[in-house]
């Protein structure tokens, strides 16, 4: 597993070297740009504006336009300036309960590694957090942003979550959803009934992305030549009837079934 950043995380007056390594990774397949005519790849490049002619990579900078066609370079060492301290630094600034902090707000996970002579102190701050069953709020600059992070155990590791600050959560009040509506203390307690027997114990390892899975067996039967078979119309099961408790019946008896 390749490492993304290293650094310390600091707690309290307690500083832990920690190693950082992505959680997760990307399941969609990647795909080609072809050309319609002979299937030749598509290339994208770096093309000055101003003259129309590819500009190598080394000889790209980052600029902030601060007025019309009048920008600021930054250079690394401008990034660093910016919090030289927080760029080497996980910075601890309070614990909350993990209830508190809402699911939109979560945006990526990183694995955290102890470095050489941290195990003590890691193993202190995990069991911790466990034993009080809380999270830690933190900052730490990474890919030249200030992030909003919070680090939690799980089983042996400390897991780092990535979070969204609340101005990168859309507002939903434009949304049309209902305020209020007469439901009947039947039809809840069937929906509650189809609850309970719905409920079990959640298994990541049950659930696969079967999309990916058939778009590969058809890429396998496109290169062998093999003929496809139409796309076959899916039907919509429509309720047989508008009344509620009548569906919530029938899914009772379709899941006994």
């Amino acid at each position: 597993m390749h490492s993304i950043w290293t650094g310390s995380l600091s707690f309290g007056l307690i500083s832990i070297p920690v190693t950082m390594y992505s959680a997760s990774k990307e399941r969609a397949l990647d795909f080609s740009m072809l050309h319609k005519e002979d299937l030749s790849p598509i290339s994208f490049k770096r093309v000055c504006k101003k003259t129309g002619e590819e500009v190598p990579y080394a000889d790209i900078v980052k600029g902030f336009e601060y007025k019309e066609d009048q920008y600021v370079v930054l250079d690394h060492d401008d990034f660093k300036r910016a919090s030289p301290e927080k760029s080497e630094r996980i910075d601890i600034e309070s614990f909350v309960d993990e209830h508190e902090i809402a699911s939109q707000y979560y945006e990526k996970p990183y694995y955290l590694e102890p470095g050489k002579g941290a195990d003590k102190a890691y193993l202190l701050l995990r069991e911790a957090l466990a034993q009080q069953k809380k999270v830690a709020v933190a900052r730490m600059v990474f890919r030249q942003r200030e992030d909003l992070v919070i680090v939690k155990p799980d089983g042996d590791l400390l897991l780092l979550n990535q979070l969204r600050y609340p101005d990168e959560i859309r507002d939903h009040e434009e949304l049309k959803v209902p305020k209020h509506t007469e439901i009947s203390r039947k039809e809840i307690a069937m929906a509650i009934d189809l609850i309970d027997k719905m409920t079990g114990k959640f298994e990541p390892k049950e659930f696969k992305d079967t999309y990916t899975e058939k778009l590969e067996a058809i890429i396998k039967a496109k290169a062998k030549g093999e003929k496809l078979k139409p796309i076959q119309k899916e039907e919509h099961k429509v309720a047989e009837t508008p009344d509620l408790v009548e569906q919530l019946r029938a899914s009772l008896e379709h899941h006994r079934r």
